[in-house]
């Protein structure tokens, strides 16, 4: 089975990011994320650092925001960045706190400043098929199997989650690329048996070890997008040990698509300040 590692594609990325952020900063321009954290949940606040690190890496400005002090608070943050020409990017950790909601936060959000595709409007430019920001973790799953050679053109793709991050969009990236796309859910009947009619899947639920050997078919490529933590650590949606003799590619976990996710994120920067 081929592993496909993320981090030495996010590598490759990252190269680009370097580059194209080099000749931003050559014309007057600092390439700007805001990271807005509306919580003290640890999982964001670790996320938040390693964006932090890896653009720090690659030339990209990353400011923390805090907006811990509630919905109004959170609100106000995203406006005042909205409205600040020297922000190009920006996205909000989630959970976000009662009494708001993510489509009432996104839609503060400008488009072209929308890196992670939260705002209900660049989910529907995608679906039209205009330009704008898909999230970067959907984004990520078309960027390795690009990147990896994998067709997806004719190919027939098992979407597993329908959640407006992954499982949606990624599904709508797929079908621009000429796949044919199933999407299943908790209520979908006999996933195991949809699964493995598939060529490519892509699980996104976070059930830990959700995908044994059955759901595989002989040689199918399989993507790995779900995270749990478990007493063994953190794994994925994929239990690799038993699809490892039937698969024929798998994104690793940890190492396979978060490391992709975080690099489009910049990248998403990049071509939102190239933009201004």
């Amino acid at each position: 089975m081929r592993l496909l590692d993320g981090r030495s594609m996010a590598a490759e990325i990252g190269r680009y990011v370097i580059d194209e952020a080099e000749r931003l900063m050559l014309a007057g321009k600092t390439p700007t994320l805001a990271v807005v954290l509306p919580n003290e949940d640890p999982a964001a606040r670790s996320y938040t650092h390693i964006i932090e690190r890896t653009a720090g890496k690659v030339g990209v400005r990353c400011e923390p925001h805090e907006a811990t002090a509630g919905p109004s608070a959170l609100l106000d943050t995203v406006d005042a960045l909205a409205a600040d020409p020297l922000v190009d990017g920006i996205i909000v950790q989630t959970p976000l706190p009662a009494g708001v909601s993510s489509r009432e936060v996104g839609e503060r959000i400008p488009v072209a400043k929308d890196v992670d595709g939260m705002n209900p409007e660049s989910l529907g430019r995608l679906a039209l098929g205009l330009p704008g920001f898909a999230p970067a973790t959907a984004a990520a799953v078309v960027e390795i199997l690009t990147r990896a050679r994998i067709p997806m053109a004719g190919a027939r793709v098992c979407v597993i989650g329908r959640g407006p991050v992954v499982g949606k969009p990624v599904s709508l990236l797929l079908l621009a690329e000429n796949a044919t796309v199933t999407v299943c859910h908790s209520h979908t009947k006999d996933l195991v048996t949809i699964a493995h009619e598939a060529d490519i899947i892509v699980s996104a639920t976070g059930v830990a070890r959700l995908i044994g050997a059955g759901f595989v078919r002989p040689g199918a490529t399989v993507i790995d997008v779900g995270t749990a933590v478990t007493d063994a650590g953190q794994v994925g949606d994929v239990d690799a040990a038993a699809i490892a003799p039937v698969a024929g590619a798998l994104t690793p976990v940890p190492g396979g698509v978060g490391p992709v996710t975080t690099m489009l994120l910049l990248r998403n920067t990049i071509r939102a300040a190239r933009a201004d």
